[in-house]
């Protein structure tokens, strides 16, 4: 193993972290709106993936995975009050792709059968948000996914060799977050360039606390 495997790996942790608490923040203040389908397909599969990476004997490479099941799991929640989308027939489907996966992975203790499944059922759920922030790009927080590229790419350093089985999902996540990221910046231009005002933009209103709500209904209607 790498002698920069650990600083590696608790990079990549760490990074996975730093990256969702502005996710988390502007949720909760309403201007990032996660979909429901997809952070519930991100959840599950992610949860898989520890599985997974540990059963095929990964190591410091593992702790981006758990860092990333557990954070995943915390928009998801949100993601039920504060999100938008919900899981339709087909894509409840994906998950069922995730859980042959795991079957074949139990049955076979091969764990690249498990990892490969979930990459499939995983991109499903990127195909899902593409729409969302092709329509409204201001709606989802570029920190997060530029981070999680990064992570990724710690996460990949980590394994400390060429072990297709423990580098395939860290480059996927790699890969995944970074063109996610590449069509926020892209879309925001875009936008940005045509003079068209993002519809998504949270107004003057919603970024006031509730008491400050109150104060300027009560001036303006006494005004």
């Amino acid at each position: 193993m790498s002698a920069t495997a650990p600083v590696l790996g608790l990079l990549a942790g760490a990074l996975g972290i730093i990256g969702t608490v502005p996710y988390v923040r502007d949720t909760l203040r309403g201007t990032t709106r996660p979909h429901r389908g997809t952070w519930f397909i991100w959840s599950a599969l992610a949860i898989i993936v520890v599985l997974s990476q540990y059963a095929d004997g990964a190591s410091w490479s593992l702790v981006a995975a758990v860092v990333s099941a557990v954070l995943t799991s915390i928009v998801f929640a949100l993601a039920l009050q504060r999100g938008e989308g919900r899981l339709r027939p087909g894509e409840r489907a994906v998950i069922a792709v995730a859980g042959i996966g795991v079957v074949g992975w139990l049955v076979a203790r091969e764990p690249v059968v498990g990892t490969s499944c979930v990459i499939a059922a995983d991109l499903l759920g990127v195909a899902m948000m593409i729409p969302k922030i092709y329509r409204e790009p201001a709606s989802e927080t570029l920190a997060t996914f530029s981070l999680a590229g990064i992570s990724g790419a710690a996460a990949a350093g980590a394994v400390g060799g060429a072990d297709l089985s423990l580098l395939l999902y860290p480059v996927y996540y790699l890969l995944a977050n970074g063109a996610l990221a590449l069509l926020i910046c892209v879309r925001r231009e875009a936008l940005a360039r045509s003079g068209v005002p993002p519809r998504d933009a949270p107004s003057r209103d919603v970024r006031r606390s509730p008491c400050e709500r109150v104060v300027a209904t009560r001036l303006a209607q006494n005004g």
